[in-house]
């Protein structure tokens, strides 16, 4: 047993080493994870369910500026995960998704001028047409010519699920011979429209050539992430104050595997689905205070079975569409370990 002297020296030490860390510049800790996050437009309140005002991105700027985070390109965070290297604590990667207009006239200049990296996804038919809104072949050339990294969302940002692997692979195809064309490379990285994603779906994306595919469910990566399937923290106008960002950005992986459905397109299958995850890791002393909440539903049930086992079960069938499942542990340093799934339930 300690005397109280020695736990006495033990917990001044302990002070001392929160009140450095706090003060460590960013890089100094190591990390096993990170977080992506992803706008879509900037400064056009006609859409505010995919906008983000000028005032609350400047706000994230300058808290992504402020606050010991590492901005780093999306690809080499990725790598580094996938290859088990440290990453600085606080690593963050921007994601934009549907090379609309407002990324090249308002997004792009102001992550420039803070000197951030970013990844923009792009479906190749609005800007073949001309589509009003969108960026033009010219306008996203200069910015892969600036170092802006360029991945796909599809051809016609169809709705991948519903549709069959022949169509998917086409439109696919047809993207990638787009990107060929304009740009002189095809991307391994792609970005499902919606979010949307199933097995099916995996498995002709990786027969497209893709190896890295990100949805819009919340949560932090690391190695044993689905790579095909991975999250990001999504903002809008609703969703966008400093508060909720500071929350994504600073978020840890929730460490889990078994996790089931193993297909997030439920259909034909049990609604609402037998949600449930083996948590891995050293927070198995933490995991009474799992909280987990459905889109429309909120707060549901959670049970632990043995050790390790949680099973979720919200009380209602999920609607048709799009519905979410989160769950979220506090850790002692008052960061969240977060857990998202995106659902999707076809119309009868």
């Amino acid at each position: 047993m300690f005397t109280s002297a020695v736990r006495g020296k033990r917990y001044l030490i302990w002070i001392l080493f929160a009140f450095f860390a706090a003060l460590a510049p960013a890089g100094v800790f190591a990390a096993d994870s990170a977080v992506i996050v992803m706008y879509h437009r900037f400064g056009e309140s006609r859409y505010p369910s995919t906008n983000t005002t000028v005032a609350q991105f400047k706000t994230h700027l300058q808290e992504l500026k402020d606050g010991n985070y590492v901005v780093k390109p999306v690809p080499e965070i990725l790598a580094a995960i996938r290859s088990g290297t440290e990453l600085p604590d606080k690593t963050v990667g921007i994601t934009i998704d549907d090379a609309f207009l407002s990324v090249y006239r308002t997004g792009w200049p102001m992550l420039r001028n803070a000197g951030f990296p970013f990844t923009l996804f792009v479906a190749t038919e609005p800007l073949d047409h001309g589509t009003a809104g969108y960026m033009s072949w010219d306008q996203l050339r200069e910015l892969q010519e600036s170092g802006v990294t360029i991945g796909s969302q599809t051809a016609t940002h169809l709705h991948m699920p519903h549709a069959t692997d022949k169509q998917n692979l086409a439109d696919l195809k047809a993207s990638n011979a787009r990107f060929n064309t304009e740009l002189g490379f095809v991307p391994k990285i792609i970005a499902y429209p919606y979010g949307e994603f199933s097995r099916a779906v995996g498995k002709v994306t990786r027969a497209a050539g893709f190896d890295i595919g990100f949805g819009q469910h919340s949560g932090a990566i690391y190695k044993n992430s689905d790579f095909l399937y991975l999250p990001r923290f999504a903002f809008n106008e609703a969703f966008g104050d400093l508060q909720r960002f500071r929350l994504a950005v600073r978020a840890l992986p929730f460490k889990v595997s078994d996790l089931t459905p193993a297909d997030p397109y439920l259909k034909g299958k049990q609604n609402p689905p037998p949600f449930g995850f083996t948590v891995d890791g050293d927070a198995i002393n933490r995991l009474s205070r799992i909280t987990c909440y459905a889109t429309r539903q909120g707060k549901v049930s959670v049970e632990r079975l043995g050790e390790r086992r949680i099973e979720v079960r919200a009380p209602e069938a999920f609607p048709p569409g799009r519905t979410r499942m989160n769950c979220t542990l506090l850790e002692k340093n008052g960061r969240w370990r977060w857990l998202g799934m995106q659902y999707l339930v076809p119309k009868p």
